[in-house]
């Protein structure tokens, strides 16, 4: 299903938040509060009469929370009725969808959300069904290479069109797609999926949709590169791990893996540490269960992928060349900064999946560090798209 929500149902999504959450959560953090205060009052000027204290607070909380959740009700009704721009409609609203699926997309998918969207190979702003005359129309030129660009967490396929810094001589650097186009005559596709849903069932979508691609490209498929920014490395390499038919699997050349958290994520980590923590004192239970709603998708980051899992030179004795890149707020890999948060959101020895102290992932990688990238700087960067033209011009 494509999403089909309007801003409407989006805005109808956030006052059901904003009540569940941050009212709830500031009704529960106000009471806690109150009664240490209370109870420290009583001891000090004898037992107090709190119940005109209470029921202002219960009016007013109930009275937010009246108001929110009819607000959402109209809001929603409104929208099922066709008012209003639908999110779909702008760059802007993708955006906000993408990120929102990132963050409770498995809810969003468990109640048949429309502000969810299944995975779908995306061209100008719509889904690009895999048929052979969608594809024909979307690229009549398309000849037997493919490259398959899958993002990250929070992110859409728009992602990669992210503006980077200008060249010296002025205007932004192309997409790593579109140089890749011109150059080397490689056709660009575009996953869009989830990122909220676990990344093994990300994994398993585009599997499904990797091999109806290939059966319905125009021209027989002699090679596919895939490319994957942060989560989407991993989405890829569950793919290949998939059973099933290897009509696209065969064909895999390159596996390109750009801030991918092999081993995990250390923000995961952490706040997967500090969730229990927080749920011990009354007054910052609120924010852990804030937390704990954080979806599937995010919570599989924590660890990673096993090592090997989804390699696809297990499948085949053809060799599938692998390329690995890694960011760091500084110069050095090895600098205190980039050892604790890497590119900000992960470290390199996780992005090129080299634990301490065990063999590497990937032996016989091409292996790239980029110094003072952030993590959403390898979205479009120019030494990735020097490295990307050179290792698949091969």
């Amino acid at each position: 299903m494509t999403a089909s929500a309007g801003y409407l149902a989006a805005a109808a999504l956030l006052a059901r938040n904003v009540d569940s959450l941050v009212v709830s959560g500031a009704r529960e953090v106000h009471g806690s509060v109150a009664g240490r205060v209370h109870a420290l009052t009583d001891r000090i000027g004898g037992r107090m009469e709190h119940r005109g204290h209470d029921l202002i607070a219960a009016t007013v909380y109930g009275s937010i929370g009246l108001g929110l959740r009819g607000a959402s009700r109209m809001l929603d009704a409104a929208d099922h009725a066709g008012i209003g721009p639908g999110v779909e409609g702008s760059p802007a609203g993708r955006a906000i969808l993408a990120a929102v699926n990132g963050l409770i997309g498995d809810e969003l998918r468990d109640v048949s959300s429309p502000m969810s969207f299944d995975a779908a190979f995306r061209f100008a702003g719509d889904d690009l069904p895999p048929t052979r005359e969608r594809l024909l129309g979307a690229h009549p030129d398309a000849d037997g290479s493919i490259v398959v660009f899958v993002h990250g967490l929070c992110e859409s396929d728009e992602s990669w069109s992210r503006s980077s810094r200008p060249r010296r001589r002025g205007g932004s650097l192309p997409s790593y797609g579109e140089r890749l186009a011109a150059q080397h005559g490689w056709t660009p596709m575009y996953l869009r999926y989830n990122s909220g849903l676990p990344i093994a069932e990300s994994g398993v979508a585009l599997s499904s949709l990797m091999d109806r691609l290939v059966r319905a490209w125009p021209t027989p498929v002699r090679r596919i590169a895939l490319v994957g920014h942060s989560m989407g490395g991993l989405v890829i390499r569950a793919a290949c791990a998939v059973d099933g038919s290897d009509s696209w699997r065969e064909r895999v050349t390159d596996v390109v893996c750009l801030g991918t958290p092999h081993l995990g994520a250390p923000l995961e980590r952490i706040v997967s540490r500090g969730v229990p923590l927080l749920a011990r004192l009354p007054e910052t239970t609120p924010v852990a269960n804030l937390l704990r709603r954080r979806s599937r998708g995010i919570l599989d980051l924590r660890h990673g992928l096993a090592p090997h899992a989804g390699d696809p030179r297990q499948r085949r004795a053809r060799p599938i060349r692998y390329h690995l890149v890694a960011g760091s707020l500084t110069v050095s890999p090895r600098h205190p900064v980039a050892l604790a948060i890497g590119d900000l959101l992960v470290q390199p020895r996780s992005a090129l999946a080299a634990p301490r102290g065990a063999a590497a992932y990937f032996p016989g990688a091409d292996v790239v560090h980029l110094p003072r990238a952030g993590h959403f700087d390898l979205l479009n960067h120019e030494t990735v798209h020097q490295h990307l033209c050179g290792w698949l011009a091969r």
